[in-house]
């Protein structure tokens, strides 16, 4: 009893909370409690597709994020930051949805000016034509736009309102409101909040037309610029709304309702209801997605012979009243994605380069008014084939084409399996997995650059000197190869920005072919799947790396080799090289032999003591608290290490670097780390040779406790500390240490067994 107690109370929260948002989100209302919505709120409720769209980018705002090239600005929009599930336990559980976009800032503001422009121009005039490789985000690009409408419409400032004919049942059942007599409604009152059973028809706008059609265009063009005006809204409204009328069916019951009312416009907007509205992609409202399937996008039907309309007054049941449907229709008011629309028969969409000149589409009986921002997607074989057919011409001017490329920051493209791969797996997922798929796949896709593609030739011939890991890392991380000079590389690192669009107006650019995130997705899962393996491991993923190279069926597989570019066999043997150097760098940072740090402090005492022996000074002792002559032993040592040649030299040039590094950075200390990586690598390595033996026997260690073993005595504390370090700092698991480890240790030390 208690439990049924405890539901009904329950349940009668919930009402009363539905009942409180539906009130507060002004869900039914009148036509003039809607104008006084418009009233002071003129440019919210005066929008069309476009400038809806428009708004809903800026709604949930923007950021900077870094790149290598510069600095980029990003919507949050393609976050999706309102799709975070949320911790029913009201912890801090919530996570992202997996299907945002990743990176693809540079469309994001593409796509954002061409919206700019159709606010400029009243309405959308040009078809957005998203072009690229297959699997390379237009579908994910689209997505977003229409998951972004969705959250737009459920807020206050996204509202969106469309109308409908209501006609209410009288006294007795009959009819009211039709006569010019006396009786019906005062002044002022409207049909709109009559409950259900007191309605005997109404005729919902299928096309979700804007309430404010219904004033006559007189009458609205001079409304509008009145709270323009007011408001003090700079630029005209949409055209949708300066020129636009009502669709053929609702101008058909407004003249019957007008010459019934023998022209009482009040008593005529006495039938409207306007009601507030929201975008759904799993309903097709508002957001519609047309295949290259072969049918028409939109038909009528006629509708005054449905017996439940009996109740209509003459004036109308002796009019034939035909209603659109179909995917244009069901779009109305926000997006049309026409999904692969070049595999469609040209035939098959030509009414597209009228309808977008116009912004109407011709139906059997009627025009039907357009009021959507159309988006279609392409892949470049189909759009170089268009653009060879004769009446490319004709459509050139209602398109805008916008570039899709495959990621070239693996980065990014790990951020893509980490999101929507990882949480599919059903094991453990070893560190390094998405890494290195995503390096192997972003090395798939680059090509060598070319010199003479640069104004600046020393520039170019740099950008045509890089490797593709290289060129991969520059990308990702702005990482400039320790291999070139203190000038070429302050050249390179200045020129990313151009290096990264070197082929960008061309149909040869880089990201046009390589390994797509759908085929790397299928590799992946594969890997998980494979029995062999109790983990998803970097093993298992190499492996059916190696299986792949080895098909016919693509054509990135296919390119001629060029500098060691479009070498997918090489890839697999690099990836593998990076993984098996990020776990030998994990493996010794976790032994506890020495702290990281002490190699850049190492290095900071020799530049101490160089510096003082070049100038004849004494150096501070800490220890003893005195001033000591400095540690020719100290400089020697490091030297040994560095491979100095030339001691004299060498000492030279690193104090001039020093020097420069001060000037520039006045009040700064100096950041040996930045400025000698090289030198501060070379330290790590030679002090790591020394210690090889004592590596490969606690890795021998570690593995062998990480497959069920016992190591005792000290050895044993030093192999579980370094295994509880790995596990911790780097999210190993047992079965995917055996799997590093075992790597590792046949690749770096199987000369120390």
């Amino acid at each position: 009893m208690t439990n049924e107690v405890d539901i009904r109370a329950m349940l009668d929260q919930v009402g009363e909370g539905v009942m409180r948002r539906f009130r507060a989100q002004k869900r039914v209302l009148s036509f003039d409690e809607y104008l006084d919505l418009a009233a002071a709120q003129p440019w919210c409720f005066t929008r069309d597709a476009a400038r809806y769209l428009h708004d809903c980018f800026e709604h949930f705002g923007r950021y900077e994020v870094e790149r290598p090239w510069g600095k980029v600005e990003r919507f949050r929009l393609f976050d999706l930051p309102f799709s975070a599930f949320e911790d029913p336990n009201g912890g801090n559980g919530g996570r992202r949805r997996s299907d945002h976009l990743v990176g693809h800032e540079a469309l994001q503001q593409q796509v954002f000016r061409s919206l700019e422009g159709f606010v400029r121009e009243g309405r959308a005039n040009r078809l957005l034509l998203l072009h690229g490789p297959n699997g390379s985000a237009k579908s994910t690009f689209v997505a977003c736009l229409m998951r972004g409408l969705e959250a737009f419409s459920e807020s206050d400032e996204g509202a969106l309102y469309r109308f409908s004919w209501v006609f209410p049942r009288g006294e007795g059942g009959k009819g009211i409101g039709f006569s010019s007599g006396e009786g019906g409604l005062k002044p002022g009152e409207s049909y709109a909040h009559l409950p259900e059973e007191r309605i005997d028809a109404k005729l919902p706008s299928e096309l979700r037309e804007h309430p404010l059609l219904l004033l006559p265009l007189a009458e609205r063009r001079r409304l509008i610029e009145r709270l323009y005006t007011a408001a003090g809204i700079e630029g005209g409204p949409p055209d949708l709304l300066w020129n636009g009328e009502l669709g053929h069916k609702n101008q058909q019951i407004f003249q019957a309702l007008l010459t019934a009312y023998r022209g009482d416009l009040s008593r005529v907007f006495a039938h409207v209801q306007v009601e507030r509205w929201y975008v759904s992609r799993r309903y097709r409202v508002a957001a519609v997605t047309i295949g290259p399937q072969l049918s028409v996008d939109a038909r009528e039907r006629q509708i005054s012979a449905d017996r439940s309309l009996g109740s209509l007054p003459a004036s109308l049941s002796a009019t034939n009243l035909f209603e659109s449907f179909g995917e244009l229709v069901d779009a109305a008011g926000g997006i049309v994605e026409y999904s692969d629309l070049l595999k469609r028969p040209l035939d098959t969409w030509k009414y597209l380069l009228l309808a977008i000149e116009t912004g109407e589409v011709a139906l059997p009986f009627s025009n039907l008014p357009i009021n959507s921002t159309m988006i279609a997607s392409s892949n470049e074989l189909h759009l170089q084939a268009f653009q060879e057919h004769p009446e490319y011409a004709s459509f050139r001017g209602r398109l805008v084409l916008h570039r899709v490329p495959y990621l070239r920051d693996y980065r990014q493209e790990q951020g893509i399996y980490d999101a929507q791969i990882v949480p599919q797996v059903r094991k453990h997922v070893a560190p390094h997995v998405t890494d290195l798929a995503a390096l192997w796949a972003v090395l798939t896709r680059l090509r060598r650059a070319r010199a003479d593609r640069y104004e600046d030739r020393e520039l170019g011939r740099l950008a045509a000197d890089l490797t593709p890991l290289e060129k991969a890392d520059l990308y990702a991380e702005g990482k400039v190869p320790r291999r070139f000079g203190a000038d070429e590389a302050k050249l390179l690192a200045g020129g990313v920005a151009r290096v990264h669009g070197e082929l960008a107006g061309t149909f040869e650019y880089e990201g046009i072919l390589g390994a797509s995130p759908r085929e790397m997705r299928t590799l992946l899962l594969d890997a998980a799947a494979d029995p062999d393996h109790s983990c998803l491991s970097p093993v298992a993923v190499l492996e059916r790396l190696e299986a792949f190279c080895e098909r016919e069926d693509y054509a990135f597989l296919k390119i001629p080799v060029d500098h060691g570019y479009h070498d997918p066999k090489a890839f697999v043997r690099l990836v593998r090289e990076r993984w098996l150097d990020q776990v030998d760098d994990e493996l010794r940072a976790c032994t506890g032999l020495v702290e990281e740090s002490q190699y850049v402090g190492l290095f900071d005492r020799y530049v101490t003591h160089v510096s003082h022996h070049n100038e004849r000074e004494r150096v501070y002792n800490p220890v003893t608290g005195k001033h000591e002559d400095p540690d020719v032993g100290l400089m020697e040592r490091v030297e040994e290490r560095l491979g100095v040649a030339k001691p004299a030299d060498f000492r030279r040039e690193l104090m001039s670097r020093v020097a420069a590094w001060a000037i520039d950075n006045p009040d700064t200390k100096v950041d040996y780390q930045r400025l000698f990586p090289a030198y501060i690598e070379r330290l790590e390595e030679a002090y790591y040779a020394e210690h090889k033996k004592q590596l490969f026997e606690i890795a021998q260690d570690v593995l062998h406790i990480a497959s069920g073993g016992e190591v005792e005595g000290g050895a044993g504390e030093t192999a579980r500390a370094a295994r509880e370090r790995l596990q911790q700092r780097f999210g190993y698991e047992d079965s995917s240490l055996r799997a590093a480890l075992g790597a590792v240790i046949d690749a770096r030390y199987a000369d120390q067994r």
